[in-house]
């Protein structure tokens, strides 16, 4: 049951709009410690939402949510199994996950609760169905877009993006952690994936990692941060990034024939150790070519002993496919 002070401080936030912590503590005369207790108490029953993070959070009332008896009964494994696999990042720059971020994303986009979860759970599944060890083959991709293919193997942890529902979870969170450079975010996608990558590196019984360098300059560097969130074992091969007078980004490029230029001229390997079975890690494959090109690089040096191993944290199964957000 809701406290007398619960309800002025609803009815403040409805005056203001949107109100901070503090303002409310200054409001009512009462202590910060007071004010979270109210507050988180009004988030668990959800009268309230909030917006922000620390130290800028703010405070208001929450928008209508549909109940489930408005969709017809809908059975629980449904329910879960989208509570698992759906996240949506809104346009104000929120992240939603499960169940009730699914609804929303229906409604928004006045689309059919109950086909659309049929329709979502029947792709889903049709593609976990190509999975093996948990992994999508991208080798068929790479052989139907390049003449040679200097990669063993090619594995994507998910897909970019999937039909009618646009990116998928890990398509999202490696596309708002690289554009907000994020390292919570860049944290929590090394903690979804290390158990696939520890899985595929004990199986194919890899010895060294080599991480490819980000194009993009920024202040903080995707690959760089998952390279130390991931923590693997096994050597290092050094790929540099070769700087020019003027840096062309891959997914600026449309055509393939440009995208084997530049990942020719752009990427250099370093070192002169031997190796047995390699692994490569990307963020994203939309041509493979840079993948492809290192892996070239590698044997034309003679380093690889055993197999070279691509895996890519989201790609495609296309052809070639430009993925031009990340």
């Amino acid at each position: 049951m809701k406290t007398d002070t619960a309800e002025k401080i609803i009815e403040f936030i409805g005056q203001k709009g949107r109100v901070s912590a503090k303002e409310i503590a200054d409001n009512f005369s009462i202590s910060r410690q007071a004010v979270y207790k109210q507050i988180n108490g009004l988030l668990a029953l959800g009268k309230i939402e909030k917006i922000g993070k620390p130290p800028k959070v703010f405070y208001l009332l929450a928008t209508s949510k549909p109940k489930d008896f408005e969709f017809g009964e809908i059975d629980q494994k449904s329910k879960q199994f989208i509570e698992q696999r759906f996240i949506d990042i809104t346009s104000s720059g929120e992240i939603e996950n499960g169940w009730q971020a699914f609804v929303n994303w229906c409604l928004k986009r006045g689309q059919n609760v109950r086909q659309s979860i049929r329709d979502y759970i029947s792709i889903l599944k049709k593609y976990d169905g190509l999975r093996k060890n948990g992994l999508l083959d991208g080798m068929p991709k790479m052989k139907n877009t390049f003449k040679k293919v200097y990669l063993d193997h090619v594995f994507y942890l998910d897909f970019y993006a999937i039909e009618r529902f646009g990116k998928t979870k890990l398509g999202n969170l490696l596309l708002y952690a690289k554009q907000s450079q994020d390292k919570k975010l860049i944290k929590q996608i090394s903690v979804d994936i290390k158990p696939q990558i520890e899985n595929l590196i004990k199986v194919y019984k890899i010895d060294a990692i080599g991480f490819v360098p980000p194009t993009v300059k920024r202040e903080v560097q995707f690959m760089k941060e998952l390279e130390k969130d991931l923590v693997l074992k096994g050597r290092k091969i050094k790929i540099t990034k070769i700087k020019t007078s003027v840096i062309v980004p891959q997914k600026t490029l449309n055509k393939l024939g440009d995208r084997i230029e530049n990942a020719k001229k752009t990427f250099a390997v370093e070192g002169n150790e031997d190796y047995n079975n390699i692994l490569l890690i990307d963020d994203a494959v939309g041509s493979g070519a840079t993948l492809n090109e290192v892996a070239f690089q590698i044997k034309k040096r003679g380093s690889a002993k055993g197999e070279i191993i691509g895996l890519a944290i989201t790609g495609s199964l296309k052809g070639f496919d430009v993925i031009s957000e990340v």
